[in-house]
């Protein structure tokens, strides 16, 4: 089978000019550039889906790893889950801190008995692994905690690039990765800063199965309001339906009307078993890039439907 391959680097409002959408375009191609040549030499879904969030979550434009968001308090908690479609199998860590690589604690948790951590547990298990600890604090991040700080936090989050004059106004930032391999297998794994300005210990939805999701059918990962994604349950709605009958698109036009309906500002992309690939937002513009076996797509031109699909 042709290996297939979609990323995400967050959902918000339109970007501003063509040096803009330029800008976020090398950054998600560069990634997929070199996760499906990990893909061409055979590799597994969930290895490349790791490789994946490694590159985004390295990326400091982006609200995930390094260039993650500030909580209120001037902390950085980070989230991270990873699903493996064949073995049906959720692993994640919640608000971990002093971090590189979030998504590395969920693959390692793939094979625990205890296979999703808050944040003392995953503080415990770096320790226990004995992964270096990393600052993911970037001068761009401070200077906008910084400023809404002064404001007295009027933001409910903070923007969903780190660099200002791509995007206006705030967006919703998580990266994610949606992976079929040669062997027909899906994976899909899912890493975020969480809103920026929030509560301490607000749980995003990038460590639950409203918002990472995989069966042997589908896969899907989520990006937008957490609480939008968790009251729609959207990741797992959306492979619930796939399993029940309906085509990848299909399944994603219903879900995102219904979404779209309720107000949700939220976004997602999707894998199926036969190659499909899709996505779908309510924001203005989903930051998503894919591969379809023969070339590389992107969706940052994408402002007006709801919902994009190449089938397999």
């Amino acid at each position: 089978m042709q290996p297939k391959l979609i990323i995400h680097g967050g959902a918000g409002s339109s970007l501003k000019g063509k040096g803009g959408v330029e800008s976020v375009r090398r950054s998600l191609n560069q990634v997929i550039e070199q996760v499906y040549a990990l893909l061409k030499s055979g590799a597994k879904a969930s290895d490349a889906v790791v490789l994946g969030c490694r590159l985004l979550e390295d990326d400091p434009r982006f609200n995930a790893g390094t260039g993650s968001v500030l909580q209120s308090d001037g902390q950085i908690r980070m989230s991270a889950a990873l699903m493996d479609g064949t073995s049906q199998r959720f692993s994640g860590a919640i608000n971990v801190s002093r971090v590189q690589h979030p998504i590395d604690l969920a693959s390692y948790l793939q094979n625990s008995p205890d296979r999703v951590l808050s944040d003392y547990g995953s503080a415990e298990l770096l320790r226990e692994l004995q992964i270096p600890l990393y600052n993911p604090l970037t001068e761009l991040r401070l200077e906008e905690w910084m400023r809404e700080r002064q404001e007295n936090f009027v933001k409910t989050m903070a923007g969903v690039v780190a660099e200002p004059e791509l995007v206006e106004n705030a967006g919703r930032g998580t990266i994610g990765v949606v992976v079929l391999d040669s062997q027909g297998n899906l994976a899909v794994g899912t890493s975020t800063g969480g809103k920026g300005f929030e509560r301490i210990g607000r749980v995003s939805d990038s460590a639950m199965p409203a918002g990472n999701y995989a069966t042997m059918h589908a896969a899907v990962s989520c990006t937008g309001i957490g609480e939008d994604i968790i009251d729609e349950c959207l990741a797992a709605r959306i492979v619930v339906r796939v399993t029940d009958g309906f085509s990848l698109h299909e399944a994603m036009k219903r879900t995102f009307a219904e979404a779209h309906k309720n107000q949700r500002d939220l976004g997602a992309i999707a894998l199926d078993r036969t190659g499909a690939i899709a996505w779908g937002k309510t924001s203005e513009v989903l930051l998503a890039a894919f591969h379809d076996g023969e070339k590389i797509g992107d969706t940052l031109d994408d402002e007006g439907t709801l919902t994009g699909c190449v089938e397999g």
